[in-house]
């Protein structure tokens, strides 16, 4: 895996997606400094002059309620992590034959050829009429398909038809696109210079083996607002940035087979387990003495812990007898 690609792309990534979202929302009257108000105009609603489908007045309030409840810079971050999670996972499955219609969503077919200019078109658009979607409505495919000029409409469907049939499997990732992050989802989605265009193009297919690199993607998007938090005190809007960073496939398998591998070796010593646990470390013996000397430090730990934790009763519970203050502690733990 080429980490260094995926260090010099992620961070831009961030900072393109939030510029995506808050051009977007910008769209819908809604910016750091004003929310535009909506007037009802029969069937359609206008917000700062320009008309809308009545149908967008729901979601675009629910926006403008989050905005207005967590900040707008927030609100905008919080968008583009969730398009950003969204895209990176769909890249993933698209590449490794996860998806159920079996056309990759994001990329063109492999067999296509790039050289021919044939590479900007998403393998889903192309097949189109033969994908089967819930909610997708086939006749509205067909006739989009045949306009010739609303190839950006019917990808934009397509796209959000693939995100609602992932909600049942991974409803945590992919909440039902009838909300406000559906007013979100950029246009511009086929331009060579769009977001997906560059998800696709600026990391090479044979890193997405790897899942790990869902893990280092993450690392590194949030990196430059985990250097300018760090060291400071922290907002809570701002802790995972601070404390969450990956931990890598070789660490994880050091902790498990030292940890539960061991305890299962030890009431199963002759299992099989241990020759496929490549990072698993044999105990060391220990003398009698150090034994001991652990034990003692165990037991003074413990003491030490319950007491202080039982001397706190009486500060928060005035009702208690105050000789929790002066037990001795140390014959107890004895």
């Amino acid at each position: 895996m080429n980490r260094a690609k995926l260090k010099s792309y992620a961070p831009q990534a961030r900072t393109d997606f939030i510029q995506a979202m808050t051009d977007r929302a910008a769209f819908y009257g809604l910016t750091a400094g004003k929310i535009e108000s909506v007037v009802d105009s029969g069937d359609v609603a206008v917000i700062a002059g320009r008309e809308f489908p009545r149908s967008i007045v729901g979601k675009r309030k629910r926006l403008a309620d989050r905005i207005q409840a967590n900040g707008f810079d927030q609100t905008m971050e919080a968008m583009a992590y969730t398009w950003f999670n969204r895209l990176v996972a769909i890249r993933f499955m698209e590449l490794h034959g996860y998806l159920d219609h079996g056309y990759r969503v994001l990329s063109p077919s492999p067999h296509r050829g790039e050289s021919r200019g044939e590479g900007l078109i998403p393998e889903i658009l192309e097949h189109a009429e033969h994908v089967d979607l819930p909610g997708l409505k086939k006749d509205l495919v067909v006739d989009l398909k045949l306009a010739g000029n609303k190839e950006a409409e019917l990808y934009r469907l397509l796209l959000t038809a693939q995100c609602n049939a992932l909600n049942t499997a991974m409803p945590f990732l992919f909440e039902k696109i009838d909300d406000e992050t559906e007013l979100l989802l950029p246009d511009n989605l086929l331009n060579s210079d769009s977001l997906i265009r560059k998800l696709v193009s600026e990391i090479d297919e044979a890193d997405w083996q790897e899942v790990e690199i869902i893990g280092w993607l993450y690392q590194f998007y949030i990196s430059e607002k985990k250097d300018k938090v760090i060291g400071r005190v922290v907002a809570s809007e701002d802790i995972p940035a601070a404390t969450q960073l990956f931990t890598p496939n070789w660490i994880v398998k050091y902790l498990v087979q030292n940890t539960l591998g061991r305890l299962w070796l030890e009431h199963h010593p002759e299992s099989p387990l241990k020759a496929k646990m490549e990072y698993y470390i044999e105990p060391a013996e220990q003398t009698a003495e150090v034994a001991e000397q652990l034990r003692e430090i165990v037991r003074q730990r413990a003491a030490e812990h319950h007491a202080t934790r039982l001397q706190e009763l009486p500060r928060r519970h005035s009702r208690l007898p105050c000789f929790f203050r002066v037990l001795p502690w140390r014959l107890i733990f004895r």
